[in-house]
């Protein structure tokens, strides 16, 4: 296990409840903001194992789509949602 797996394991749930309630209110600059600050406290490399595997996991498919569109929206003019 590296060094950022077993950080992330260490943050407290508390610490995430605020990023999910950003993405659940659609408030991207509030999730940027958090985002920014938790890059700041741990370091990226923590910040990536836990998004990826304790807060991802934890969206549902309209707030994982949500979120992706809010980052990958800078220049596209609109998202097809195909089912």
């Amino acid at each position: 296990m590296t060094e950022a797996q077993l950080s992330a394991t260490q943050i407290p749930i508390n610490d995430l409840i605020d990023m999910l309630a950003a993405i659940g209110n659609r408030n991207y600059p509030r999730f940027q903001e958090l985002e920014n600050a938790f890059v700041s406290q741990h370091n990226e490399e923590v910040w990536q194992e836990v998004f990826n595997f304790r807060l991802l996991p934890a969206l549902d498919k309209s707030a994982s789509q949500w979120l992706l569109v809010q980052w990958t929206s800078d220049g596209i003019n609109s998202v097809k949602t195909v089912r």
